[in-house]
């Protein structure tokens, strides 16, 4: 009966406490990317993409690109003039009266331009439109590294010394350009073994045009201007891989753009951007045969 006369609140149940689940605020809905809201018919495509970078413009005729390759020839100038009045100069003038030390390093010039663009240009080729990894583009161009390195260890020296340096120089020349050539028919779909193994292999040439090359340009120079002719060699290696990837590389990237404005597929357009280059790369080694046969030529006995 007391409990009867209690005051009610004592017999209420307490109240249940939510579980602790119930008490963490709800996680938020993941916001969905541009990309997912929209449409299947206004998805950005890699096409686009192409295109907008296309209207952006990548050219050689651009202000950008002609200030700077105007203030280089400028610079360049400036030096030329610097060491013809120098009393002590840093690069005497007279190593360039030798016909063999230019011609050898206008060779080299035309010779490196076009092949590191060939090894930047093929591994983005095999990445970009291939689909292949870093380690396997590794795997893919090392035939050509394990060619040169056996021909210029292995047989160089034997041919300059039969043959002689220019005649050697010439044929590495001519297996560089049909590799080039073989790159300009490349097409989107390539299949390692038969389009892209036989230029790998052909890349031998340079095993043995480097090393005939060196000999040609060293030999054009007096002994006491030795130390200067190396370094003049190296200098215009540089500057050669430098133009070269540069030059080619921005041509590529334009005819690409133009192609897939015109409506085609990004890998062809990439692989008409990769063709131009390699097509320029080619000529660039005719041109540097042309100069071996002009200008490094054999000294007449008398």
């Amino acid at each position: 009966m007391d409990l009867l006369h209690q005051p009610a609140h004592r017999h209420r149940r307490p109240a249940r406490r939510p579980p602790r689940a119930a008490l963490r605020p709800r996680p938020r809905p993941a916001r969905r990317s541009r990309r997912h809201r929209r449409g299947p018919g206004h998805r950005r495509t890699d096409d686009r993409h192409l295109r907008r970078r296309h209207r952006r413009g990548v050219r050689l005729t651009s202000a950008h690109t002609l200030g700077l390759g105007g203030l280089s020839l400028a610079l360049l100038a400036a030096f030329t003039v610097r060491q013809a009045r120098a009393r002590v100069p840093l690069m005497p003038l007279r190593v360039l009266r030798s016909r063999t030390v230019v011609g050898a390093n206008l060779v080299q010039m035309l010779m490196v331009a076009a092949l590191f663009s060939f090894q930047i240009l093929l591994a983005l080729y095999l990445q970009r439109v291939r689909g292949y990894g870093a380690a396997e583009t590794g795997l893919a161009m090392l035939p050509a590294a394990l060619s040169i390195g056996a021909v210029s260890l292995g047989v160089s020296a034997r041919l300059n010394a039969r043959f002689g340096e220019r005649a050697v120089l010439l044929a590495g020349l001519g297996l560089l350009t049909a590799g080039l050539g073989l790159l300009t028919r490349l097409p989107v779909h390539a299949d390692y073994v038969t389009d892209l193994l036989p230029v790998m292999l052909l890349a031998s040439g340079f095993g043995l045009a480097l090393p005939a090359l060196t000999a040609l340009g060293m030999s054009g120079a007096d002994e006491r201007d030795a130390g200067l002719a190396s370094g003049l060699f190296n200098t215009t290696q540089q500057i050669g891989m430098a133009l070269g990837v540069a030059v080619l590389s921005t041509l590529a990237a334009s005819r690409t753009g133009s192609l897939t404005a015109a409506g085609h597929t990004p890998a062809e357009s990439l692989t008409g951007g990769y063709h131009l280059a390699f097509a320029l790369g080619a000529a660039l080694l005719l041109t540097a045969t042309a100069v071996t046969a002009t200008l490094l030529r054999r000294p007449r006995t008398p």
